[in-house]
């Protein structure tokens, strides 16, 4: 999941584009809203709420790492959860991505 704060006078999706591009490499083709989520911002302190703006989308080209990131890796729901640093705001896109068929549990 790329991502990143919103930058002033930025839209979620210009961000999204911007960040996919920062992060992956490649450019947006096209973009859904999955949803705004709400969650205890992991990593921050206790308290510190997120808010989440995310998108599906299509990618113009095979992601990368680049630039912001050492490493891409794919990996399942279930693998995710049993990871010792899981995000809640993560499990709440997976929940929402498993909800509506996009992903196996």
């Amino acid at each position: 999941m790329a991502g990143g704060k919103i930058d002033a006078g930025e839209t979620p999706v210009a961000a999204l584009h911007r960040e996919v591009r920062e992060e992956l490499g490649v450019g947006v083709a096209s973009c859904a809203e999955l949803g705004v989520f709400h969650a205890e911002a992991y990593g921050h302190a206790p308290g510190t709420r997120l808010h989440m703006t995310c998108f599906t989308a299509e990618l113009d080209g095979d992601p990368h790492p680049s630039g912001e990131i050492a490493e891409l890796r794919y990996f399942t729901v279930r693998e995710y959860a049993a990871m010792d640093h899981v995000a809640p705001g993560s499990m709440l896109v997976f929940r929402k991505l498993h909800e509506l068929g996009l992903v196996d549990w």
